[in-house]
């Protein structure tokens, strides 16, 4: 009892140091974000400027939960898990690239340049995907994982509160499918529960009507962080699954991703059905289709966190599900995914919405 009140103090504790932050940086900062000050229809859905600082939050507590973990954990630096620091690298180098850009707008291959290497990095430090049985194969599909879930949760970014609830929740799913493995997860205990309080304080000032943006600094991190958890808790977790196959690694995936693949993949086919680049910004997001059917920003923000909470308790229950049943319940994960992705899509394809995107933006494109 005594540590569990320990570690919510300490988890409150993270929070407050969030919030305080972010409050200190909302009064100090000039120039981080100065790219959202541009009046272009690439651009963000506020209409206002507001600095893109709070990523700088949350790799400050990040790393603060890093050398917690080692002060607590592992006194003698030469003990260090290897795989502990290339996390430490991997989410480094997405707070790197993100900080690069909001600070200098650089050019999209720079960025695509190193997310490729944090998915590098994931493989030389032998954080991969165990899907094919084939080295070669898991390696691919590790850096096109990293690639992909680092863009995902960048171009999710387009909305008050929604990144930071939707990345917040797929941390939570990880934390409850990583029960079954004990004291093995303490170091990720300790990572992503500093991140979650990050993200928490952080919505106190980006929920809608938002004082500032995480900017691209917020969403590589996030994006480099959830794929090393999404490979070592959804696509590996033997000790979640019995007998992790194929169809049930899939099944999580989706599932915990849902909302990220859901905007991503209609954005892409969207946008390549009309000629134009999937890699170039637009008000063309689920998030805004919503808003043209008549949703407001924070009623968007409840819904996709009801959408992924929904996905938290399905997974969750994975922990507590007899064997015998556990095939027809990937299916049900299965089919609530689709469900999740395929009603994403749908909303640019209202009547309503589609004519509202048409007069807005592509008349004047």
């Amino acid at each position: 009892m005594q540590d569990l009140i320990t570690s919510f103090s300490l988890f409150a504790l993270f929070v407050g140091a969030s919030v305080l932050l972010n409050f200190l940086f909302l009064r100090w900062t000039r120039t981080l974000g100065a790219k959202n000050m541009i009046t272009s229809e690439e651009q963000r859905w506020s209409q206002n400027y507001k600095p893109a600082i709070g990523g700088v939050s949350f790799y400050i507590l990040f790393l603060i939960s890093f050398v917690f973990y080692i002060f607590f954990f592992v006194p003698e630096l030469n003990r260090l898990n290897p795989e502990h620091m290339g996390v430490l690298l991997i989410v480094s180098l997405g707070f790197f690239t993100g900080l690069a850009d909001d600070a200098f707008n650089t050019v999209p291959w720079l960025k695509l340049s190193a997310q490729i290497i944090c998915g590098i990095c994931m493989v030389l430090f032998d954080i991969r995907i165990d899907f094919f049985d084939i080295a070669a194969l898991d390696a691919l599909l590790t850096i096109f994982w990293t690639v992909a879930v680092m863009n995902s949760i960048n171009m999710l970014d387009n909305m008050d509160g929604i990144t930071a609830t939707v990345s917040l929740l797929i941390l939570v799913a990880a934390g409850i499918t990583s029960i079954p493995m004990g004291g093995l997860n303490l170091f990720y205990t300790f990572v992503c529960g500093g991140v979650s309080a990050a993200l928490i304080g952080f919505l106190f000032f980006n929920w809608h009507p938002s004082k500032m943006f995480m900017g691209d600094t917020g969403s590589q991190l996030l994006g480099a962080l959830l794929a090393v958890v999404g490979v070592l808790f959804f696509w590996n977790n033997e000790n979640l699954v019995h007998g992790h196959e194929w169809w049930s690694k899939i099944s999580i995936v989706m599932a915990a991703f849902c909302i990220p693949i859901g905007d991503t993949l209609t954005v892409t086919i969207n946008r390549i059905a009309r000629g134009q680049s999937p890699f170039v910004g637009g008000r063309d997001h689920t998030t805004h289709h919503l808003s043209y059917a008549g949703l407001r920003d924070s009623q968007i923000g409840i819904l996709f966190a009801a959408m992924s909470i929904v996905a938290v308790g399905m997974i969750s229950l994975l922990i507590y599900l007899p064997v015998e049943f556990s095939s027809w319940y990937y299916g049900i994960l299965f089919a609530y995914a689709v469900g999740c992705i395929g009603f994403l899509y749908s909303t640019t394809q209202w009547k309503k919405t589609r004519e509202i995107f048409r007069k807005k933006h592509l008349s004047t494109a």
